[in-house]
């Protein structure tokens, strides 16, 4: 059943003011709701994708397009969402967070539900995927770290010994109360719309724990992998344990599905990925599979690993731009949807330009098992955000059954 497209005050805000620190007030979640989104009450346990809701869960969750395609179902439309959706590209997002540092808006529950809601009303995508950022629960443990603008996550000192290692210890859910907060206000508000948790896989983590920082060659990273491939697998399972524990506070909350980002995993060979990292995704995966929550692996530049990430325990593979979806079905093999693929760019050239890819992109789909339309990595922060909400009308409007 498709939802009506919402329109509400806060998709016209003006440009935001000269930057000055302020704190955030956000309407109440109920006038947010009678302001057109759609409202399901019913509060939440946990969600099953491949089995019927349980008591108290909402039918139409279950039912919705996105979770279909992703239990490779047939859908009314394909299903559409994009990473990094709610951010930088809309001016709503960038009025609330107006002074906020980034890891304290992740840390602020009504805030995280108001930037997850604002893409879902303006653009009418298939999903909400939660507000935060993948260093949050390293942050949570007592990493010494920052999210620097223009730079990324920097961490003030690298792990690179044995001993380092005592720095990362259990992820509790008290350690991250916020987060339950924020998904329990967000499936009040989200009706139909299923949410997304998301993680960082334990190989990004990683290399930002041993880099210190972003990296183009990683090579703190892969020396440590290659040079004490002991130690490096102790970190990437401790990771690996982190990190299901984060998944488990959002599923347990009430996230319908759960995101792997694996950011810089394309920079590793078929061989190093399956022998030094699948290993601790797999740790992952399976360590959330009894919630029954569909499980997304994606990563960039993994046209050669697909087959592996399929592997590792995903039920949908997230598939970037340089793979038609025809040939990545091919690589990830039977048994899996699969998530993409356009290139973000496009959506910076005419409105028929972006018509023409999209219906590529559709038409390598047209033989998938299941297929979640996103872009094959996320927004730009340029991007203009009637660009994104007329992708979503052609898509559903294309795909209409």
């Amino acid at each position: 059943m498709r939802r009506a497209t919402v329109r509400i005050a806060l998709c016209e805000c003006a440009p935001p003011a000269p930057f000055a620190p302020a704190p955030f007030t956000p309407a109440p979640f109920g006038a947010r709701a009678r302001a057109g989104l759609s409202v399901g009450r019913a509060r939440l346990s946990v969600v099953s994708a491949n089995d019927r809701p349980a008591t108290g869960q909402p039918t139409a969750t279950y039912e919705s397009a996105f979770l279909k395609a992703c239990r490779r179902e047939p859908v009314p439309h394909t299903p559409v969402w994009f990473m990094r959706q709610a951010g930088r590209s809309l001016p709503e997002y960038l009025k609330v967070r107006e002074g906020i540092p980034m890891l304290e808006s992740c840390m602020r529950p009504e805030l995280v539900a108001e930037i997850t809601l604002q893409p879902v009303r303006r653009h009418n995508v298939d999903a909400a995927i939660y507000f935060s950022d993948i260093v949050v629960p390293l942050k949570a443990i007592g990493i010494d770290l920052d999210i620097k603008p223009g730079v990324g996550p920097v961490v003030e000192k690298p792990i690179r010994t044995r001993a380092d290692l005592a720095q990362l210890r259990d992820l509790t859910p008290e350690d991250v109360s916020y987060v339950t907060e924020a998904i329990k206000l967000l499936t009040a508000e989200l009706g139909e719309t299923p949410l997304i948790g998301f993680a960082g896989a334990p190989f990004t983590l990683a290399s930002y724990l041993v880099e210190g920082g972003p990296s183009k060659n990683h090579e703190h990273t892969k020396a440590l992998m290659y040079g004490d491939p002991q130690l490096w697998a102790d970190l990437l399972d401790r990771l690996a344990e982190i990190t299901s524990a984060f998944l488990k506070v959002q599923i347990e909350a009430g996230a319908s599905a759960v995101q792997l980002f694996d950011s810089w995993v394309g920079a590793l060979a078929p061989a190093d990925y399956r022998r030094s990292v699948m290993p601790a995704s797999t740790k992952v995966f399976q360590a959330v599979e009894s919630y029954g929550v569909p499980r997304i692996h994606f990563g960039v530049g993994t046209g050669e690993l697909l087959g592996l990430m399929g592997e590792a325990g995903a039920d949908v593979v997230g598939v970037d731009w340089r793979v038609p979806l025809d040939e990545a079905a091919r690589r990830v093999g039977t048994g899996k949807a699969l998530q993409g693929n356009l290139d973000p760019a496009v959506l910076f050239s005419t409105t028929e330009a972006v018509e023409t890819k999209t219906r590529e992109v559709l038409d390598a789909a047209a033989g998938l098992e299941g297929h979640v339309f996103n872009l094959g990595h996320g927004v730009p922060p340029t991007t203009d955000p009637d660009a994104l909400t007329r992708l979503v009308e052609y898509v559903h409007t294309q795909t209409a059954r």
